[in-house]
């Protein structure tokens, strides 16, 4: 008998081991927590997420981060952990970690009446159809709620307020205070204090920029103010979006509001996967990948102090892709219009100078501000890196000062949608075919410096005519020529006016593979062919330009940094760059004597 019952526990232990071991199934694109814990869905757990927002002293939590790093999903599970009307919620969480913290943190579960408010979909082109938007759902919220119609919880001025937000009919004043009438009326149903999440809480007012900013700010002031200000029927608010809109734009006087951005260390391992969390992703779906490149594409971002946060959309398109294969799952099309329309603007040498060294791994120094407020991104340029570092396009390497940081593309997969930007003003307002930018640069990495000008004069060709090329001739022609190089970033890293040697050089080309050759540029600049300076005198001062820029290749050691970087010193071309005017000469002209 003894000997049956150890059979029957041993074979029973190894269908739960077996049953433990079976890889469970990606519900990907669902943010909905109990869905996933139901269905017994792959869950990367980040329950205690629950306990940080508990803990926090301040009512009102605000959360910026970049999209798809889990906000929705965090607040989801937040919504079933508190949810009064669902005691039988406290099952979902029985297996996880918030599940094994002390008692006091339990005792929240399934304990407030909950409001949970979404505002990710209200984008429209006018104003009329994004406030039809927020009403539908907030509409949609009072339905859940709509059993407080019954067994006389509400008055009937309150019922009949109720209805009128439920049929559509209230004024524009009764849904800016409807969040803080649905609390009253759910603490008074409930003896509880109300728990209010809102979710991209910006999205109304990203969608507003250069259309109906004002209306925007001024409607969702009213409703977030007057559902978190001294709201004595609240618990708890806790609210996402992408940036941290102005208090003073938004939430004006709201001093229970506790901000943790990306900038913070506070819930900073709480949104995104963490090199642990990918490590044992990669484990349960056995990846055979390298993890050197998942790292490579999808690692990179730093919130607070925690590095080596991962892009959780990415990972998880990349795990359920066929073959495994790696692209750049995580686009956002409003946010690569912006820095498209940044690129092509005809003032904006600076920013194309900085983004080309971000694309060629450069550290980059700026301001980032704390609130953000749209109409200034047209007077204050700097505010564009505010704007791609909340939005996931950069992420800090380091505090500089107060305000200053270190600022990088986190990975290959942005670095990608950098350089296709870059390629696409080329061939779309430069009007440069790609296939010569791909030649020419080709040309040029494999010395073959006569078909390089050939090439490279065709590229400019009248296209400087988009820019005003009376101002700022060589840094214009600098800028120019790093979107060109941009495209073969992949296998060179490409530096400019960097000290090298015993002097400064214009633009280096370094390549990963030490076999292959490594290029200096001098970039010279002189005065056009004049009226009544004829041919010869117009080449030799050309020659005698780009003699100059091979000396001072050579007496200043431009090429240093590829010697120290292991580059055979045979394999180092040296090129001369001289504009006259819009012209660019490489190889000396013949002269007459």
């Amino acid at each position: 008998m003894l000997e049956y019952l150890l059979n029957h526990i041993i074979k029973k232990s190894k269908l739960n081991i077996k049953k433990m071991k079976k890889r469970k199934n990606l519900n990907l694109g669902s943010s909905d927590f109990k869905n996933i814990i139901k269905n017994n869905n792959y869950f990367v757990d980040k329950t205690l997420f629950i306990e940080e927002v508990l803990k926090a002293e301040k009512a009102v939590l605000l959360l910026p981060r970049p999209r798809r790093f889990g906000k929705t999903l965090n607040l989801s599970m937040l919504c079933y952990f508190f949810d009064k009307n669902e005691p039988d919620n406290k099952k979902l969480f029985k297996d996880l970690k918030i599940w094994q913290t002390k008692d006091d943190i339990k005792q929240h579960c399934c304990k407030y009446p909950v409001i949970y408010l979404t505002l990710k979909d209200a984008k429209a082109e006018t104003w009329n159809e994004c406030y039809e938007l927020i009403v539908s759902e907030i509409v949609n919220l009072y339905s859940e709620h709509d059993y407080l119609l019954e067994n006389n919880i509400l008055k009937n001025h309150e019922k009949l307020k109720f209805n009128k937000i439920l049929n559509e009919t209230a004024s524009e004043t009764d849904y800016k205070n409807s969040l803080k009438l649905l609390s009253k009326y759910l603490q008074r149903y409930s003896n509880e204090k109300t728990v209010i999440l809102i979710d991209e809480y910006d999205t109304p007012i990203q969608a507003s920029h250069n259309k109906f900013y004002t209306k925007a700010v001024s409607f969702m002031r009213n409703l977030l103010s007057g559902a978190l200000k001294d709201n004595n029927n609240l618990y708890k608010g806790v609210i996402t979006g992408i940036l941290r809109v102005s208090k003073e734009s938004i939430f004006t006087g709201l001093n229970n509001l506790s901000v943790y951005s990306i900038l913070d260390e506070e819930f900073s391992d709480k949104f995104g996967f963490t090199k642990p969390e990918v490590k044992q992703i990669i484990k349960d779906f056995k990846i055979k990948t390298s993890y050197s490149e998942i790292e490579k594409w999808y690692d990179g971002y730093k919130f607070g102090e925690t590095t080596k946060i991962y892009n959780p959309w990415s990972i998880l398109n990349f795990v359920v892709s066929k073959n495994e294969k790696f692209k750049p799952y995580w686009t956002n099309t409003s946010a690569n219009e912006l820095i498209k329309n940044e690129i092509k603007k005809k003032d904006a040498g600076n920013v194309r100078e900085d983004i080309f060294k971000l694309i060629n791994n450069e550290v980059i120094i700026k301001d980032i501000e704390e609130n953000f407020i749209f109409p200034d991104l047209h007077k204050r340029k700097s505010l564009l890196w505010t704007l791609l570092t909340y939005s996931g396009y950069l992420t800090t390497k380091k505090q500089v000062s107060r305000k200053e940081y270190e600022l990088i593309i986190p990975n290959y997969e942005i670095k990608t949608i950098f350089q296709d930007t870059i390629i696409e003003w080329l061939e779309t307002d430069i009007k440069v075919i790609k296939s010569l930018l791909q030649d020419t640069t080709n040309y040029l990495i494999n010395n073959n410096i006569a078909k390089f000008e050939i090439g490279f004069k065709e590229i400019i060709g009248d296209t400087f005519s988009y820019y005003d090329t009376a101002k700022n001739h060589e840094y214009i022609y600098h800028s120019y020529i790093l979107g060109l190089l941009a495209i073969i970033g992949d296998d060179y890293v490409v530096k400019s006016n960097k000290e090298s040697g015993e002097g400064r050089y214009d633009i280096l080309l370094i390549p990963h593979d030490k076999s292959k050759t490594g290029v200096v540029i001098e970039i010279k600049q002189i005065d056009k062919q004049q009226e009544n300076e004829d041919i010869v005198k117009f080449n030799k001062r050309i020659n005698k330009q780009i003699v100059s820029a091979k000396n001072q290749i050579d007496r200043n050691k431009y090429y240093k940094e590829l010697i120290d970087n292991k580059i055979d010193e045979n394999n180092i071309i040296k090129v001369p760059i001289v504009f006259a005017g819009k012209e660019p000469y490489i190889k000396e002209l013949k002269t007459k004597s």
